[in-house]
């Protein structure tokens, strides 16, 4: 999956769970500029970002790679 593709499901599940980005940028301790970064420079995420991305957004980090089209394949 291309970066800017991780950036638009970030984004979409923002969305869905009706948080900001501001909101979600402080509370994952990233960038102002991560998600410009991941659609327009291609810039790759640690998976540390990630992780708490998906904590935070209550997915998992496979949804969020789009290994999986179900965000919760982390519960069981």
């Amino acid at each position: 999956m291309l970066n800017s593709q991780i950036a638009e499901r970030i984004k979409q599940r923002c969305k869905v769970c009706n948080i900001s980005l501001t909101l979600l940028i402080s509370n994952c301790a990233i960038s102002k500029s991560f998600i410009y970064d991941l659609e327009k420079r291609d810039k790759s995420p640690s998976a540390d970002k990630l992780k708490k991305i998906a904590d935070f957004l209550d997915c998992s980090v496979d949804y969020l790679m789009g290994r999986t089209d179900n965000p919760d394949s982390h519960k069981k």
